[in-house]
């Protein structure tokens, strides 16, 4: 019975959204209250879980119900992980969206919709049978509808809305039809059992059909390239939303494949294709994002490239690395949407900036040679020869991060504190990697598997990331010598317009139509 307590977690979220129905629609004070306890109450289900966990190992809770619609909790690192990352960022997004929508008049509507997409999303997260995953699944992107479109008379809200509807539905079509085919290949609907059928080599013909569809689930839900567009598009939606949105939804692709890790792993060819596309749609959108005026909508493409490096992390088999990507990137995101109103107020409080340190070619080719000796040396304090390939190589990636942060201080003009803090930080990045990453794979070991032995196409795909990430890095890097090139200013109005991928999206699916018909809509009303 006690692997059925994260249950009350979700419970008390549902619990609070009919409370919120049934209350006033304009200054609910009984209802926010009720909000941010059930929120408390969700954090403390989930500690608790956490304690269950440590304390009885994992697990799962009976079958409640009959098959093939039995409801089953599970409980393990990764269910927990996002329990608590969940149950946290949605009692931070409770309390801010109590006092930011205060005097509106559907305050009590948005509030009883946010709790129902918070409970949706915990029993997402605790899922143990194909069926309850599949219905969370839906059933979260459903009510995230009506809080994106809390604003109807608002025509671009409406319309990334509509956008964002017609990807989800694909994308459910893709896990529903990926799911009957995971179940008629392993004979059950309980996750557990398909995992570690396919974990022992169990490998049927329609499980990697199943694969292919779960991937294109993902990859809907991650927002990656081409179908980016609408993640970028949802910013009529109140601040909140897009917390809970690109800090707890968006990474339910990312969920779906870690959850599914020793049935993706059946099929290399796919995970190679996820790679791809993850590691194509971070860089194009990190470009795209340098580029944006708008605080949200910078941040939004920041989303979209970290959610396309977590599916990169996804695709060379380094589960728990994405697992702990998304933990790290929700905890930051989150603040930075809850705090995007008071950017323009921080930047013009500064009165007079530091000087910018500009690094010239010399200097950025110093800065990767030294980042990369600091990776070395510490990769071999922390010991080479145990780390698989695609764990070495996703450091590669990190260690041009760290030559961009190196550059800066290398710079001629640069004055001498600034070469010894951007040292300093360089090294404990580095050294951060390391043991974030020994201590994720360890407290994720016999939930996630290890990372497999690479083949030649899994090696061809870690040449190519390590060196597009290189090519990307050194071209940011030696961005202020060529900023003000004629071919660099015609560049960036191509990248701020994320080179058009958006407006073919939006011709394919009839959105540039949208106005019109809005248009059309409201003559007949008026008439009417």
């Amino acid at each position: 019975m006690i692997y059925i307590l994260p249950l009350m977690a979700p419970v008390s979220a549902a619990l609070a959204a009919m409370a919120a129905f049934c209350g006033p629609a304009q200054r609910p004070r009984a209802t926010l209250f009720i909000a941010q306890l059930a929120g408390v109450l969700a954090l403390s289900a989930s500690i608790a879980a956490a304690f269950v966990l440590v304390s009885h190992g994992p697990g799962q809770g009976r079958c409640l119900g009959s098959a093939p619609f039995c409801l089953v909790t599970r409980l393990d690192a990764i269910s927990v992980t996002m329990l608590l990352l969940v149950s946290f960022v949605g009692l931070v997004v409770l309390r801010y969206a109590s006092t930011y929508l205060d005097g509106e008049p559907r305050q009590g509507a948005f509030m009883g919709w946010l709790c129902l997409t918070l409970a949706c999303v915990l029993f997402l997260v605790q899922s143990g049978a194909l069926l309850q995953f599949a219905g969370a699944w839906i059933a979260t992107s459903l009510c995230l509808h009506r809080l994106l479109i809390y604003y109807p008379d608002r025509l671009q809200a409406r319309r990334a809305a509509r956008k964002k509807f017609i990807t989800a539905r694909i994308g459910d079509g893709a896990l529903a039809f990926g799911f009957i085919l995971l179940a008629i290949a392993y004979q059950s609907g309980d996750i557990e059992q398909i995992l570690s059928a396919a974990r022992e080599g169990n490998a049927p013909t329609t499980a990697t059909f199943a694969v292919a569809l779960i991937a294109v689930a993902a990859l809907l839900k991650s927002a990656q390239f081409p179908t980016h567009g609408w993640l970028t598009e949802v910013m009529e939606t109140p601040t909140p939303v897009s917390a809970l949105l690109h800090a707890g939804v968006i990474n339910a692709g990312g969920f779906l494949l870690i959850r599914f890790a020793d049935v993706m792993l059946l099929a290399p060819g796919i995970l190679a294709a996820l790679a791809l596309i993850g590691g194509f749609t971070a860089l194009f959108a990190a470009l795209v994002m340098l580029t944006q005026p708008a605080v949200k909508t910078s941040l939004a493409w920041s989303t979209i490239a970290q959610m396309g490096f977590m599916i990169l992390e996804c695709g060379l088999g380094l589960f728990p690395l994405a697992l702990l990507h998304i933990v790290a990137h929700s905890l930051y995101k989150a603040h930075a949407f809850l705090s995007s109103g008071d950017a323009v107020e921080r930047v013009a409080s500064i009165a007079r900036p530091g000087p910018v340190a500009i690094p010239d070619s010399a200097a950025v080719g110093r800065a990767m040679l030294l980042a990369i000796l600091i990776y070395v040396a510490i990769g071999a304090v922390a010991g080479f020869a145990h780390k698989s390939p695609q764990a070495i190589a996703l450091g590669a990636i990190l260690v041009f991060g760290v030559a961009y942060l190196l550059a800066q201080g290398l710079a001629d003009q640069a004055p001498r504190a600034l070469t010894w803090r951007t040292a300093a930080a360089s090294v404990a990045a580095t050294i951060g990697y390391f043991v974030l990453q020994t201590l994720t794979e360890h407290l994720t070991r016999g939930a996630l598997p290890p990372a497999p032995p690479p083949g030649p196409l899994e090696w061809a795909v870690i040449v190519l990331a390590v060196f597009s990430f290189g090519t990307v890095a050194l071209a940011q890097a030696l961005f202020p010598l060529w900023a003000y090139h004629p071919a660099a200013a015609g560049l960036r109005v191509h990248l701020s317009n994320g080179l058009y991928a958006n407006a073919v999206f939006d011709r394919l699916i009839g959105g540039w139509t949208w106005p019109r018909m809005n248009e059309k809509a409201a003559i007949k009303e008026e008439h009417a």
